[in-house]
């Protein structure tokens, strides 16, 4: 395809002929096929007023809003000075005054262009949820966003965390708000689940009474709710008992370790066999 020029100065855009294989003749399609000049001069123009009519626009928010975001800011932090919060809501609050504005602003001038921003919202109502809703402070030992660890800064952004082996963790809001989450510091006490196997032959009201007085010496262990030791289920090694005894959060671990080596000491100390499954093998007679 070969575009040819008319004495008019039109441009012609027609396909080869496909019958006869030759170039269209002048004459053929002329009135489909041509773009005036003038015309395509009309369409740039229509698209530049466009486009400036956008870019005027976005200035003008540009600078109006910024002069807005500078007087929001200060006012909010005039504010806070007088005020005694929640060390938690006071940073986000201070991070939100200066970041929200010029996000939402950086978000109004992308959709002057038509720039797809729901990503961006997104984000910011995740962070508001978790302020204003609070499932959880700093400080506390959560599940959340598919991390467990405790909570060290709640941002406008991600929430920072530091897991049990002590590695920081930073995690995005959206993630965080859109997982199950988990307070574990939010109630005084949670229970430690343990097991212990009985062999067949032991007397399980004695293993019973025996752990529950050892467990109940745990440091830490709460007496109120007391520990619970009852039988959970039956193996082919013999009864399993259920091991529960409750504590602070605090001293989850501490009590979850002594539990196990209370359970040891107490089934060697009494000298109860050890568990084991029994098997019959029978031989066809003759």
């Amino acid at each position: 395809m070969r575009p040819w020029s008319d004495s008019a100065g039109g441009w012609d855009f027609g396909l080869l002929g496909a019958a006869g294989g030759g170039r269209e003749s002048p004459g053929q399609g002329r009135e489909a096929g041509r773009v005036e000049p003038r015309d395509m001069l009309q369409v740039a123009i229509d698209v530049g007023i466009r486009f400036g009519i956008r870019v005027i626009g976005a200035i003008a928010l540009c600078i109006i809003g910024r002069a807005v975001v500078n007087f929001v800011g200060r006012l909010i932090n005039r504010w806070l000075v007088h005020q005694h919060l929640d060390p938690t809501l006071g940073r986000y609050i201070a991070s939100a005054a200066t970041i929200v504005p010029n996000i939402i602003l950086i978000i109004a001038l992308l959709g002057i262009f038509g720039v797809e921003t729901t990503t961006f919202a997104a984000v910011i109502a995740a962070g508001v949820f978790l302020v204003i809703f609070r499932p959880f402070k700093t400080g506390d030992f959560v599940s959340a966003g598919g991390v467990i660890g405790t909570v060290q800064e709640i941002g406008m952004f991600a929430t920072s965390f530091d897991t049990p082996d002590n590695v920081r963790t930073i995690v995005g809001n959206n993630k965080v708000v859109g997982d199950t989450i988990q307070n574990f510091s939010a109630n005084p006490y949670r229970r430690v689940d343990l097991t212990a196997q009985l062999a067949h032959g032991v007397d399980v009201k004695d293993a019973v009474a025996m752990l529950k007085e050892r467990t109940a010496r745990i440091p830490n262990v709460l007496a109120q709710p007391g520990p619970d030791v009852e039988i959970l289920q039956f193996t082919l090694a013999g009864p399993v008992l259920a091991v529960r005894p409750y504590c602070n959060n605090a001293h989850y671990w501490q009590v979850y370790f002594d539990t196990n080596r209370v359970i040891r000491d107490s089934f060697s100390s009494a000298r109860y066999p050890v568990p084991e499954q029994h098997f019959r093998v029978q031989s066809p007679v003759g």
